[in-house]
């Protein structure tokens, strides 16, 4: 008998264990598309102030774009229709309202919850009032979680592309590396400038990088990186009617400086709007991430802009913006060799 009870034990195990595995291969893929999100609350609250901040704050209009698009395409459903339909959704915000198991507002994070890969966000309370408060303090800090989760996964995407023409040229020329997808075509390759350039379908993405020596911190601030953009672009980039060249847009939507982190290290990104000056009405969003190569002394700005005519752009440039974040410096690759650069102009 204990040999036979010894036996099942064993294999209960077993069934555990199994089980266990087999649920964590088990969760469905995230459904739905980028950027958008499912508000999972009572429809009391969606209709009160919390709702309306909510609403308001996902759903503001992204900026530095040339028509109005949110940040997050925001959609509601009540608890009780959360149904398994519904639980694979990639961006969920969940407000969990209840006196007897809360004492306080708080904000919790959670991933592949339902699916994989999926996010979801948990703003437990026990009161709609001081939940609104909580979700007041906080959601900048939300917003901006789901909107790098969307970028992880994007660049999550593009680490699977074998090696491109263009990443060699980054990788030859400014010893770093950046995943970039394989319909990128590469166009300029020189010392200090590669560029590449995907535009088989019905839109146009750019990508290119571009380098020259640090010599001191003023050349960080929104003015001096704005001022180089348009020497550096305007000098390589030009329209179809002679003399026309490419230029940033100030008038429309002010170009913004926001200082960020990207692989634990100081980044200056810069969002705005891009235009051919002199020449051919055309213009659109573009983003630009700056960052120090320290061991080469030189500073490298990294940047994506589209051409969109009539279409709308927000998800577009989200994707490319997401190779920028997938850019390894030579101090990120190898910290204890100095890196080859060669300086031979083309």
């Amino acid at each position: 008998m204990k040999r036979v009870y010894l036996c099942l034990c064993i294999m209960a195990c077993c069934i555990g264990l199994t089980g266990c595995k087999q649920s964590g291969r088990a969760l469905p893929s995230a459904n739905g598309s980028i950027y958008e999100l499912l508000a999972v609350t009572d429809n009391t609250i969606w209709e009160s102030p919390l709702g309306d901040s909510i609403r308001s704050y996902m759903g503001a209009d992204m900026p530095c774009l040339p028509q109005m698009e949110p940040y997050f395409t925001v959609s509601q459903v009540s608890p009780q229709l959360f149904d398994d339909f519904l639980k694979p959704t990639r961006n969920i915000l969940y407000v969990d309202i209840n006196p007897s198991r809360y004492t306080q507002a708080k904000v919790k994070y959670h991933e592949n919850v339902y699916a994989q890969p999926q996010v979801v966000c948990v703003l437990q309370s026990p009161s709609p009032e001081e939940a609104a408060v909580c979700f007041e303090v906080e959601k900048t800090a939300i917003r901006q979680w789901f909107v790098r989760q969307e970028l992880a996964r994007q660049g999550r995407f593009y680490r699977n592309y074998k090696t491109t023409d263009t990443r060699e040229a980054v990788q030859r020329r400014l010893g770093s590396d950046i995943c970039i997808p394989s319909d990128y075509l590469l166009v300029m390759d020189s010392a200090d400038f590669v560029w590449c350039v995907n535009d088989g379908g019905s839109l146009r993405r750019d990508l290119i990088i571009w380098s020259y020596p640090y010599t001191s911190e003023s050349q960080l601030t929104k003015e001096a990186l704005l001022a180089k953009r348009n020497e550096v672009l305007g000098a390589h980039i030009s329209g179809q009617l002679e003399g026309s060249h490419l230029g940033t847009e100030y008038n429309h939507f002010p170009p913004q400086f926001t200082p960020i982190t990207v692989n634990n290290r100081w980044c200056a990104e810069i969002r705005g709007l891009w235009k051919m000056l002199d020449g051919e009405a055309m213009g659109g969003p573009f983003v630009q991430h700056t960052r120090i190569d320290e061991i080469n002394n030189r500073v490298i700005t990294a940047e994506v802009f589209i051409f969109a005519p009539g279409q709308k752009k927000r998800n577009p440039l989200r994707q490319a913006e997401a190779i920028l974040y997938t850019l390894k410096l030579p101090q990120e690759i190898n910290q204890l060799k100095e890196v080859e650069v060669s300086n031979t102009k083309e």
